[in-house]
């Protein structure tokens, strides 16, 4: 299975670089991951409502340039459903089994995901009803996503 972690923007911090090394050269073993990166829109200060639409939209029309029809798309957005890591590892096994290979998992910049990236998703998934740095989510995120090919596969994982 082909598993990618389209986002926005880039990781600046050190410490965050390499955890997602790290959680990507585990993944290595169990599937191919591929992160890709489009350019974030600088946010003004103060900015208005239409003004964070604007930027959510062309955030947006980057992101859906990189995904293709036949990916299953799960975008993370706080309205999303919540699992538990065994219902994670449950819904990526069950997406392979009826035939899914490519699973792109969405992360928004600073102010989420547009609505057109969010009418194109498949699933939205939510973390928590808290609010993480995107940075931080994409570690998160592999990390789980790593824990979810260990249950799969039966093997120990520390809770």
């Amino acid at each position: 299975m082909r598993i990618t972690l389209l986002t926005v923007g880039k990781i600046k911090e050190k410490y965050l670089r390499d955890g997602i090394a790290e959680y990507a050269k585990r993944l290595s073993r169990y599937c191919r991951l591929e992160i890709v990166e489009v350019a974030d829109e600088k946010t003004p200060d103060g900015a208005s409502e239409a003004e964070e639409l604007q930027i959510k939209a062309a955030e947006g029309d980057r992101l859906m340039k990189q995904i293709r029809d036949s990916d299953y798309v799960i975008a993370l957005a706080i309205d999303g459903k919540m699992l538990d890591s065994v219902e994670l590892s449950q819904k990526i096994e069950s997406l392979g089994v009826q035939g899914h290979s490519s699973i792109v998992f969405v992360i928004g910049g600073s102010l989420g995901l547009s609505d057109a990236v969010l009418k194109r998703a498949d699933y939205k998934l939510s973390f928590s009803r808290m609010t993480f740095p995107h940075q931080l989510m994409r570690m998160i995120l592999l990390e789980q996503i790593y824990r979810a090919y260990r249950i799969m596969n039966g093997e120990p994982y520390h809770k």
